[in-house]
């Protein structure tokens, strides 16, 4: 009888080993996404709203966010997406922010799928480095980097140039 329960276990296991790969979702090996993020704070329809004003200066400052994303720097470009998230002015000295947001794509090869992005933006840095922490659909358990820089600035309205490296 022992005998016929560690066979019928070690057939399980040998069913599960065998579909494991079969099992798992088909993701995007690794991918590098170039786009434009267009942060608009003014006008008849912003992307972007301040929600909390903080105590001193712009410190606590919190802004959400639901931008568009676009192949090209201009607005009237092809969209291709949307940042959804907010950032918070995190320094009481220079203009930083923690920026917390997803990448939801919404055209071409990667439509449905999503990229979840943290990390410290210095804006008086030329190109800035926030992390991948995770993504949806074809980047599932994603991880990887997001280069960014400012395009153009016309205070408060802002373009900026996101190159993101993606392994899922």
């Amino acid at each position: 009888m022992a005998c016929c329960n560690l066979y019928t276990v070690l057939l399980a296991v040998a069913v599960v080993l065998a579909a494991g790969p079969a099992a798992r979702p088909v993701t995007a090996a690794s991918a590098h996404l170039h786009f434009y993020m267009h942060d608009v704070l003014t006008g008849p329809s912003p992307t972007a709203v301040q929600v909390v004003k903080g105590p001193r200066g712009h410190f606590g400052d919190t802004i959400v966010i639901d931008d568009v994303l676009t192949q090209g720097a201009s607005p009237s470009s092809a969209a291709v997406g949307r940042a959804q998230g907010h950032y918070i002015w995190a320094s009481t000295g220079n203009p930083e922010l923690l920026v917390t947001m997803n990448v939801v794509l919404t055209s071409g090869p990667y439509a449905g799928s999503s990229v979840t992005v943290v990390g410290r933006d210095d804006i008086g840095a030329p190109v800035r480095e926030l992390s991948v922490v995770g993504g949806t659909g074809q980047f599932r358990m994603a991880r990887g980097y997001v280069l960014w820089k400012t395009v153009s600035l016309d205070h408060p309205n802002a373009v900026l140039e996101l190159d993101v490296f993606v392994t899922a």
